[in-house]
């Protein structure tokens, strides 16, 4: 079947208008859906419990201590410590319980007999099942002889500090302000178990799992999961079958010209470009180490293999697992990011043999403004959890404290600037194809991916510290997720696409067709897919079939890029020894896998609606990440990174050695990571979830299990492989900096080797 390369992209431009639709008309629903906090909360006699400012003066604790990257709320942040909305759940149901035993019984709960503990888990039950919406709520007696004790609990844990829990002292800066987050959390709490006006199920769809409470699954959940697996097998057949249908040319290295690197001419700009590489490489050598701080906090929460003992540092109040948690995501973020920067700037030059006026000046510019951006915003981040920046600056300049989105919102704007100025740059360098080429061209194609990159980040600026964290929540998954599953998948097969351009592995054309095909499947399962983030935190449940079918839609770019991947395998198995990219071609190959993997197969099983009520927020979410952040976009990056420096480094001085040990020790310790510790911890919590509840699933109880110890040991060898793999490729990186070849002037080679001339006859 031939499809047209004008076809395909009026294809994807209809998907794209109808994301935004989707996506829009789903954005003022939600706010128009979101859960209100209570004027105010009132016990039995009319006495004031709690008001909407104290629990609005919760959230700006919770972001402003970098509590999202300790523990979890609403099954969102990190791991280490409990889901905050779960916790203040279960410490309710257990205070009421107290209460309950006492005034009827007068004993503790603990003691009671079997009878007499239902009859009080029934007044419970009773208690929560009444809660009603609105400006005015009234809690019952229990209800408010828990919300005290919660308070005074995470006091205790927050304000005083609990190292069996990995809370150095002085967290939460004030007991105040720690009853403040226990507010906030108890009112995430309520939402959980109170009904959604007109519905039979509470405002987070009877999440977390909690059967004392009342939440349990809700039918909507596991019909969606069944439809899921349907469209599984579906999507799965529909991906298999598109791709052998339609024809897209697959990558060979045999019977064709390929440029040597060695007879390729190193333009100013591209020599300048690479000085991000050491720069990146710096940045991932600091996010591993911190890697293996956070993975042994678990098996140690207040100590470094006796580092205190040893040298009388207190780790956990110099780099708590909150701030390390922070560095480490923010530093994967930045190293991968300065690698696909580089990578876009270097190419445009190298398929088209122009220079454009100062171009290597604006590099040193972009390279300038990223350095700026992340150590600026780095050292933000500390400063401002540490309480050192204070009044309305800790947002803009410090912590702003939602995960993956840590760093104040004047560095974000810096570094949207940078991406803008990014996207201009390419421009410049692809103006000669951009000018030749229609709009649907892979030079508009490179400009469209990073741009959307770009543009979606703009999501992350339509909140506040006072926006009520379900739609906080909400705009922060268009960043997160939307980048995932669209921008970098787009990015990722545009990349790929150029690169074997230049490689002379296919030609410009159907490189083209090819990122059109895979982009529209990307742009049209990735972007509304996003609603699987939407089911547990407070949305509408409208999201739930939205999220279920797309995101298992998600599974069919995933299956042409694993297509893609093997098709590029063949191609390799195919060359001869005298084939000079043989170790990037192996980074490209990794990643299509590793995306599989990652995104595929475990991001598949864990958005089934039903498994994912038990799952959100557990160590399979651990896998899916770690396999699809580092494992996709990670290993494209150091792959590109290799390319780039294959092709500037000075003739006869190449030497790959260092580079595959490295690519080997990545991938071994991924894997160990992933399926001999990470993945078995999933399992064993989603098991503890299904059989108590989600809190035990999360509890302290839980990590400290010797089997989860064990397997948290066990993790061991395959992080020690993957810093050991960082520290041999950051060598290399400078190293090979040292060995760059002299520049040529565009006058000098106006065709910049054999690449740009074939590339632009092919448009003539």
């Amino acid at each position: 079947m031939k499809v047209r390369r004008r076809t395909l992209a009026k294809i994807l431009a209809v998907v794209f208008v109808f994301n935004l639709v989707v996506m829009g008309a789903g954005a003022l629903y939600s706010y128009q859906q979101a859960p209100p906090i209570p004027q105010e909360v009132v016990g039995p006699d009319g006495e004031t419990v709690v008001t909407k400012a104290q629990v609005q003066a919760g959230k700006v604790t919770f972001q402003s201590n970098g509590l999202m990257n300790h523990g979890s709320i609403l099954g969102n942040g990190a791991y280490y410590g409990v889901d905050y909305t779960a916790d203040a759940l279960d410490l309710k149901v257990q205070f009421m319980r107290e209460y309950y035993a006492q005034q009827r019984y007068d004993s503790a709960y603990d003691a009671l007999a079997a009878s007499e503990q239902a009859a009080v888990d029934s007044f419970v039950r009773t208690d929560l099942d009444g809660s009603q919406s609105g400006q005015r709520i009234q809690y019952s007696a229990a209800e408010v002889f828990a919300h005290e004790q919660v308070r005074e609990v995470y006091v205790e844990r927050y304000h005083e500090g609990s190292a069996e829990r990995g809370v150095p002292e002085g967290m939460i800066g004030s007991a105040e302000e720690a009853r403040r987050f226990a507010d906030f959390a108890l009112w995430t709490a309520w939402i959980s178990h109170t009904d959604r006006p007109g519905s039979d199920h509470s405002y987070t769809n009877d999440w977390p799992y909690a059967p004392v409470a009342g939440n349990v699954p809700t039918g909507a959940t596991m019909t969606w999961s069944v439809v899921s697996m349907i469209l599984l097998v579906a999507g799965a057949g529909i991906g298999v079958w598109l791709y052998k249908s339609v024809e897209l040319p697959a990558p060979k290295t045999t019977g064709i010209e390929i440029p040597h690197p060695d007879d390729l001419h190193l333009l100013p700009s591209q020599r300048a470009v690479t000085r991000f590489l050491p720069v990146a490489a710096a940045l991932f050598t600091l996010q591993v180490l911190l890697g293996g701080l956070l993975a042994h906090y678990y098996v140690e929460r207040h100590a470094f293999f006796g580092i205190e003992e040893v040298f009388g540092v207190k780790i956990l109040q110099v780099m708590p697992f909150a701030m390390a948690k922070t560095f480490h995501l923010d530093l994967g973020i930045l190293w991968i990011a300065t690698l696909w920067l580089a990578a876009g700037l270097f190419l445009p030059p190298l398929l088209t043999g122009y220079e454009p006026p100062r171009q290597r000046t604006y590099v040193n510019v972009l390279l300038g403004a990223l350095l700026v951006a992340a150590v600026g915003g780095l050292v933000g981040i500390w400063l401002g959890a540490q309480g050192y920046i204070e009044g309305p600056l800790w947002w803009i300049v410090g912590n702003e404290g939602l995960e993956y989105l840590e760093v104040g919102r004047l560095w974000q704007f810096g570094l949207l600037v940078g991406f803008g100025l990014w996207t201009v740059l390419i421009a410049r360098g692809f103006r000669p194809l951009l000018d030749r080429e229609p709009s649907y061209g892979l030079a508009h194609m490179i400009i469209y991916a990073g741009g959307s990159i770009g543009l979606l980040f703009t999501a992350g600026m339509l909140y506040t510290p006072q926006t009520n964290i379900v739609m906080t929540e909400f705009w922060r998954w268009w960043v997160v997720h939307m980048w995932v599953e669209g921008a970098f998948e787009f990015f990722i097969v545009a990349v790929v696409g150029v690169t074997l351009v230049s490689m002379g592995l296919l030609r410009k054309q159907s490189a083209e067709k090819a990122v059109i095909f895979q982009a529209l499947f990307v742009m049209g399962s990735g972007v509304i897919g996003a609603a699987h983030h939407y089911w547990w935190i407070g949305q509408p449940d409208v999201w739930i079939p939205f999220g279920s079918v797309f995101s298992t839609l998600e599974l069919i770019p995933l299956v042409l890029i694993l297509f893609e991947a093997m098709g590029q395998y063949r191609a390799l198995a195919t060359s001869d020894e005298t084939f000079p990219y043989t170790l990037p071609f192996m980074f490209i190959i990794a990643s299509g896998v590793w995306n599989f993997v990652g995104a595929g197969v475990l991001g598949f099983f864990i958005n089934l609606p039903l498994v994912n009520y038990y799952e959100h927020g557990t160590y399979l979410t651990v896998a899916h990440a770690h396999a699809a952040m580092f494992g996709a976009f990670g290993f494209l990056a150091l792959g590109m990174a290799t390319y780039l420096l294959r092709l500037s480094v000075r003739p006869g001085e190449w030497v790959e050695r260092r580079l595959r040990w490295a690519f080997w020790l990545w991938n071994v310790g991924l894997a160990v990571m992933v399926f001999v510790s990470v993945l078995p911890v999933g399992f064993l919590q989603l098991e503890t979830a299904f059989t108590g509840n989600y809190a035990a699933a999360r509890s302290l109880a839980f990590y400290n299990g010797d089997l989860v110890q064990l397997l948290f040991w066990a993790r061991l060898p395959g992080d020690t492989m993957i810093i050991v793999g960082t520290l041999v490729f950051a060598y290399d990186m400078v190293r090979k900096r040292f060995a760059i070849r002299p520049v040529s002037t565009p006058e000098e080679s106006p065709a910049s080797g054999s690449i740009s001339a074939r590339v632009m006859a092919e448009d003539d």
